[in-house]
């Protein structure tokens, strides 16, 4: 059990909406830096390099997109006075040194960013998962997701009914370039690792030793026009059952 913890949440990891709950914000917010950075950096450093088969997938047909986000990516990095990006390297603030690798757009982003990254295409009437880089699941697992639909990824999901998987399809379809949408849940779990792609144990709010929430935010790529989906995870004690 490996403890990488934030000193709060985000206060709208509180709120409670109907889903899909987004909230416009600027492309200069998409991306977060915050008190765990150095600690999570270093367990993602470790799951990309050892358990790559687990926490990277990108089908063949979804190369340009993923280049592309990791160039919206670094354009967004430059503008962050923590973050020293050239053309061959990034330095992130924690003062790791990146070599920036193009042919391994996903790999490269899993060690930049503290957020996991999930990109979708639309096939059909349906975004696919096409590709992504999820080192910190909340139970689930991206083999058994790369290639699938929205409605098939979110399957297991009980508040997933047929007129919320109509909402989040049209959300997809209507999210804009330069626009992003963010929605932030909350959690519960008996277990404060990051990297949970299994089951997770059942717990409530009121007896669950941590809470974990994902600032979940959805961006259209201008030139490709996939979908990317972005984790920023945070997980604290919960102080109700300490």
């Amino acid at each position: 059990m490996t403890e990488i913890l934030q000193a709060a949440l985000p206060d709208a990891a509180h709120e409670r909406r109907p889903l899909p709950n987004v909230t416009p914000i600027a492309l200069d917010d998409w991306l977060v830096t915050d008190e765990a950075f150095a600690a999570q950096m270093a367990r993602r450093d470790t799951l990309v390099t050892t358990r790559r088969e687990a926490v990277i997938a990108l089908l063949p047909e979804a190369h340009d997109a993923a280049a592309e986000l990791l160039e919206t990516v670094l354009t967004q990095l430059s503008a962050q006075a923590d973050y020293k990006v050239s053309d061959t390297d990034v330095l992130r603030p924690d003062g790791v040194r990146i070599t920036l690798n193009s042919a391994d757009p996903l790999g490269t982003l899993g060690r930049l960013i503290q957020e996991d990254l999930c990109l979708l295409q639309k096939r059909g009437a349906e975004h696919v998962l096409v590709g992504a880089v999820l080192c910190f699941p909340a139970s689930w697992r991206l083999s058994d997701k790369i290639g699938r639909p929205l409605t098939t990824i979110h399957a297991p999901i009980t508040e997933y009914d047929t007129g919320v998987a109509r909402r989040v399809q049209r959300l997809f379809d209507g999210v804009r370039a330069g626009r992003p949408l963010r929605r932030q849940n909350l959690l519960t779990y008996a277990d404060p690792e990051l990297h949970q792609p299994y089951e997770k144990a059942p717990v409530t709010e009121d007896h669950a030793p941590y809470l974990r929430s994902e600032r979940q935010v959805v961006l259209r790529l201008p030139r490709t026009r996939a979908v990317v989906f972005s984790i920023h995870s945070y997980v604290v004690r919960n102080r109700d059952t300490a």
